[in-house]
């Protein structure tokens, strides 16, 4: 992207953003943009599969009105529940963020190897499709 924001505002990608640059593009389209957190995962860091983490401003702004320190307890994951379940990317709208946080307090309270298998597979069709931006 052509900016980096950090601070108390960030505002989400979304498709056909134009501060993507077209390398942006290629990688976000082909996910290889996720491949650095795997270097978050053999730290410790981070897991494969959990929920996904979002901006900071993104927590502060939404912890207001969606109870989801929970989701906080766990480690950070590359693909969760909710990305297989239709919330990969931009969350634009409130409802769609409480939905992500709603699965993603799902899978905590019934993860199971078995079901971080089914998510990585899942994943793996999610990536090969085109719905990345």
């Amino acid at each position: 992207m052509t900016v980096l924001e950090d601070g108390p505002v960030v505002t989400q990608a979304c498709r056909d953003d134009l501060r993507v640059t077209r390398i942006g593009k290629f990688l976000r389209r082909s996910s290889l943009d996720e491949l650095p957190q795997l270097f978050n995962v053999l730290r410790g860091d981070m897991s494969l599969v959990g929920p996904r983490p979002h901006a900071l401003a993104h927590d502060n702004e939404y912890r207001v009105h969606i109870a989801d320190a929970f989701r906080h307890h766990v480690k950070p994951g590359m693909t969760g529940w909710a990305q297989v379940n239709g919330l990969r990317g931009e969350t634009a709208s409130f409802e769609q963020m409480a939905e992500r946080v709603k699965l993603d307090l799902w899978y905590i309270n019934n993860w199971s190897l078995g079901l971080d298998i089914n998510i990585l597979v899942r994943t793996c069709f999610e990536v090969l499709g085109d719905r990345a931006f």
